[in-house]
């Protein structure tokens, strides 16, 4: 009796960190998703294989840190700060989205918004990664490690981004010219979506 109870709460066991470990997986994919999008959109205005690798690990990398900052910062202030983090991202990636639509116009007159700068990439990942600050809030709530959690959300994050870039290289390497101004554009529409 005694062996089949520690049997049957050895399964439960597995089963809830089954069950724990998909919700996790799940939750990666989605925010690795939103990544990949606006990935595809950088991606179109021509980018070189170095500056792929970059990006990728910056959104990787914020793709840890911001949900825990949005686990430090406690669920209140969170939930007032999510608000206007999520029209800071988008807010950037409006201007993002605009300059380079700005700039394939003006023809190369204006020079092009760099990713491949410090500030740039920055401004570029912090924008892509802010919806994991919320998600932070409840990371308490699902995640039985921690440290497996952020870091499979980073793994994801980092992967789909480079999936991103490359998928939009290519397509920007079909469609020539017009590339910068339709990665601008899919800024712009997500920058907008944002902020609504």
């Amino acid at each position: 009796m005694g062996k089949k109870g520690q049997e049957g709460e050895g399964l439960a066991d597995i089963t809830e960190h089954l069950g724990s470990t998909t919700t996790i997986l799940l939750i990666a994919v989605a925010l690795g998703m939103d990544a990949f999008s606006l990935c595809v959109g950088i991606g179109m205005k021509g980018i070189r294989l170095l500056h792929v690798a970059r990006i990728s690990a910056a959104i990787a990398a914020f793709h840890v840190i911001m949900p825990l900052v949005g686990l430090f910062m406690g669920q209140y202030v969170s939930v007032l700060l999510g608000g206007v983090a999520s029209m800071i991202g988008g807010g950037l990636l409006v201007v993002l989205g605009g300059h380079m639509i700005y700039n394939s116009l003006r023809a190369g007159d204006a020079p092009s918004f760099n990713t491949g700068s410090l500030f740039g990439l920055l401004a570029f990942a912090i924008s892509v990664s802010v919806d994991s600050l919320s998600v932070g809030v409840s990371l308490g709530m699902f995640a039985t490690d921690l440290a497996l959690t952020v870091l499979l959300f980073g793994a994801m994050g980092g992967l789909l981004s480079v999936v991103g870039l490359l998928v939009g290289r290519r397509v920007g390497q079909m469609i020539g010219e017009y590339g910068e101004a339709l990665g601008g554009a899919v800024l712009l529409v997500f920058g907008v979506l944002f902020l609504i």
